[in-house]
């Protein structure tokens, strides 16, 4: 597991899916946009199958499932309707369910008290992705937050990973990017940043390792320890990441 850059100054995450758990409140407002639209409700583990690409994807793709067989909801109007009531849902349930993941607190205040630069860049819109790091007490921890508000921004397009290079003032080489989706791995590497690839979230079966992450972990813990060794062996009592207040 070890990383190609000489130099890490900065650890920069997405977040539904590797900082945050957000899926549950995202399948309520899925489902509550097919229940107005009289379709069928989806399960979660189908809903975490259409994620990503953003809301207007996501919410696409769950129409066109659920009115499968039943009826075809093509008119633009309609769709234009679905992401409206998804839209509202959401906005009004942003932090109901979802969790942040074991870690990630401690994990960011580490790294800023280890002199690391920390953000977030996600393909969440501002309009969510600000206040759910507000609700689950993670906006104080961030240096800065850069939301995909344009299509064109989206990943695995490296445009906001360039952007939060040139706000930090780094060169990509001095950036790690964590995520959750092979999407997050082809953006950090089309950047020239280096990619840590977590293996919970929302990621397709076998997609990570088609991606080729400089490396994996299985906690958000893992990067302190084992991709940028800030301690060497065990976490000591000392440094071991503690409870912080939320």
């Amino acid at each position: 597991m070890q990383l190609k850059l000489k130099q890490v100054r900065a650890v920069v995450f997405d977040l539904d899916g590797t900082l945050i758990d957000t899926l549950p409140d995202l399948t309520s407002a899925v489902n509550a946009t097919l229940t107005a639209l009289g379709a069928r409700n989806l399960t979660q583990a189908r809903v975490k199958e259409l994620v990503g690409d953003g809301a207007d994807k996501l919410v696409a793709r769950a129409v066109a499932e659920a009115t499968t067989g039943e009826r075809e909801l093509t008119d633009a109007d309609e769709q234009g309707r679905a992401m409206r009531l998804f839209l509202r849902y959401y906005e009004e349930h942003l932090y109901v369910k979802s969790r942040v993941y074991p870690d990630a607190a401690q994990v960011l205040r580490i790294l800023r008290e280890q002199g690391f630069r920390v953000g977030c860049v996600t393909n969440k819109s501002s309009r969510f992705a600000i206040p759910v790091l507000e609700l689950a007490g993670l906006s104080g921890f961030l240096d800065l937050t850069l939301c995909a508000d344009r299509n064109e921004d989206r990943k695995p397009s490296p445009a906001l990973l360039l952007e939060a290079c040139r706000q930090l003032q780094l060169s990509p080489k001095e950036i790690l990017y964590v995520g959750d989706s092979h999407t997050d791995v082809v953006a950090a590497h089309a950047a020239g940043c280096g990619a840590v690839a977590v293996t919970f979230g929302y990621h397709k079966e076998g997609a990570l390792e088609r991606a080729n992450p400089d490396a994996t972990v299985a906690s958000l813990t893992d990067i302190l320890t084992d991709v940028l060794h800030l301690f060497s062996g065990n976490v000591g009592p000392s440094a071991r990441p503690q409870e912080v207040p939320m």
